[in-house]
């Protein structure tokens, strides 16, 4: 699957036109046989930094109570393709879009039973009608697929963060 072949869809997703402002998440984590092992919210608010890079902050609460924080600094190239870093992400994101789509490839350090598993993610992101935005994750480790990762966002007003 490629982008390209999203590039004649609407409505057209552009990752910071998106996700400017604040936007709320709902999700879930499934492992490889479809079992539900975890669920979340989470908020996002964005900013550009001194060199119009997009700086995304996300805020997860779990459905076990624990809250994480992701810092994304994402780049466009001239070309149009996106790199991304965060302080869990080994390396550098990559990703493309084209019509409706975008995806979004990195590998994040996961603690799993006290140790450190480095989990890689496909993620697709599809822009629906009324600023909707479906994104689905794959997760796999050395080839093989372990779970998924589903998020239905949506963007909020400005008047702030709505309360979990």
């Amino acid at each position: 699957m490629s982008v390209e072949d999203y590039r004649d869809r609407t409505p057209h997703f552009d990752l910071f036109d998106y996700f400017n402002g604040q936007t709320r998440g709902w999700g879930m984590v499934q492992d490889r046989a479809g079992r539900l092992k975890r669920q979340f919210v989470v908020d996002i608010l964005v900013r550009l930094d001194e060199s119009d890079n997009l700086v995304l902050e996300e805020d997860f609460v779990w459905n076990d109570g624990e809250k994480s924080r992701r810092v994304w600094t994402i780049t466009r190239g001239d070309d149009g393709r996106l790199s991304g870093t965060a302080a869990d992400v080994v390396g550098a994101a990559s990703g493309a879009s084209g019509g409706n789509a975008l995806n979004w490839r990195y590998n994040l350090a996961l603690q799993v039973d006290g140790s450190t598993w480095v989990i890689t993610f496909d993620d697709w992101m599809f822009l629906q009608p009324d600023d909707v935005l479906l994104n689905r994750a794959e997760m796999s480790k050395f080839g093989f697929r372990v779970g998924d990762v589903t998020i239905a966002f949506q963007k909020q007003s400005v008047s702030g963060r709505k309360s979990l």
